[in-house]
């Protein structure tokens, strides 16, 4: 089989291959239930700075080498344990 692509054709050809890629890797990275803080303000519907402050209060966030991280299940968690 001879394809006769050009550069343009096969250039196009990968950054679709890699596009897609990325969006599966952020898609199972976001499934997995680990969301940045920011993500996770937005998943509780707080802003950014509420969030921090519950921390304070008990919410817990997993830091590794700087990155911070936070699970949905925590969020949840929270958010029932301060339920009345």
């Amino acid at each position: 089989m001879n394809l006769n692509l050009t550069t343009t054709e096969i250039e196009e050809i990968v950054i679709k291959a890699v596009q897609k890629a990325l969006q599966a890797a952020q898609h199972e990275f976001v499934d997995s239930g680990w969301l940045s803080l920011k993500e996770g303000a937005k998943y509780a519907g707080v802003s950014y700075n509420t969030l921090l402050k519950y921390r304070q209060h008990g919410l817990q966030v997993c830091e590794i080498e700087g990155i911070k991280r936070i699970s949905r299940k925590e969020i949840d968690r929270f958010f029932q344990e301060h339920s009345f």
